[in-house]
């Protein structure tokens, strides 16, 4: 995924180009676009993913766009239909690119399948990339770039100037993997498994994080946010967090102008519901503000263990 944000940003921007990225957003997108001195437009997101509207006033002649519409990084939330087609109708008129980032559509646990928004794109603008990161496992290092037919020959010249490591036996084998069925049942088996244990991380958060976390009720991806209710900023939850041997990410690290939005993403796939259990009791000691409080309720909380 990494390696085709920065072949792309290489191949589609020049220093001090113009580029819109949604705010909050992936933190890989930023580095690639400012590795090449392209300038970073942060466009605020709302329910319904980017703001057009944000973007227009900020940057109208942006020389592209950054979007994660299926599970927007971090929040979570599915760019609708009408977002969609309002960024295809400026991408169109300013003749820029979208590249439509896809990195966890294949874990949503309820409602339909998004389709892709390149789907929808009838001129050519949207580049859609993916990774076998998640949906398999990290070190297999594979991803891939959906491009528009103009583009492909000059994308597979630029990328052989660059980079001669292909993994060709890993490609063979995944190619195999996924047309003799093997990956299809795969998803399939993760997705249930990864629904109850983020059904089990929401349900412990209304049970043991009230008046301290919100958890979001999103459901899709292998993380989610939470947004903390008892005053704490971002940081001030993770280093808390962090004293109690909880990982989690402050919402602030991935924010580029828009103030902090003070909450937490955690992830929950790779923990058992006991893991989670307890993990959100001790993440509920370490969110109460006063240190008497603490001790007081994580000895009540234990004690449902």
């Amino acid at each position: 995924m990494q390696q085709a944000l920065d072949l792309l940003s290489r191949m589609l921007l020049k220093r001090d180009d113009p580029v819109w990225m949604e705010d909050p957003g992936y933190f890989g997108a930023s580095i690639a676009f400012e590795s090449v001195g392209a300038r970073i437009v942060p466009v605020p997101v709302d329910t319904e993913g980017l703001s057009v509207s944000a973007g227009l006033r900020m940057c109208p002649q942006a020389k592209g766009a950054y979007v994660t519409p299926a599970h927007q990084f971090p929040l979570g939330m599915t760019m609708s239909l009408e977002r969609r087609m309002e960024v295809l109708k400026w991408a169109s008129s300013a003749g820029a690119f979208v590249i439509e980032d896809d990195y966890d559509s294949e874990y949503r646990f309820e409602g339909q399948p998004v389709p892709a928004m390149q789907t929808l794109d009838g001129n050519s603008n949207v580049i859609f990339i993916g990774s076998f990161s998640k949906i398999l496992f990290p070190s297999l290092r594979l991803g891939y770039v959906v491009l528009p037919p103009q583009l492909a020959d000059y994308f597979l010249a630029f990328r052989s100037r660059t980079d001669f490591r292909s993994v060709n036996l890993d490609q063979a084998v995944l190619c195999d993997f996924i047309v003799e069925g093997h990956l299809g049942r795969h998803l399939r088996r993760m997705r249930n498994l990864y629904a109850s244990r983020l059904e089990a991380l929401i349900a412990g958060g209304e049970r043991y994080l009230k008046g301290r976390l919100k958890i979001s009720g999103v459901r899709a991806g292998l993380y989610t946010v939470g947004f903390l209710e008892n005053g704490m900023n971002s940081r001030q939850g993770e280093t808390a967090a962090a004293a109690r041997g909880v990982e989690v990410f402050a919402l602030d690290r991935y924010t580029l102008k828009r103030p902090d939005q003070k909450g937490l993403l955690l992830g929950f796939a790779a923990f058992d519901e006991t893991a989670i259990r307890k993990g959100l009791i001790q993440l509920a000691a370490a969110l109460d503000q006063n240190a008497s409080g603490a001790v007081k309720n994580v000895r009540q909380l234990t004690s449902v263990l």
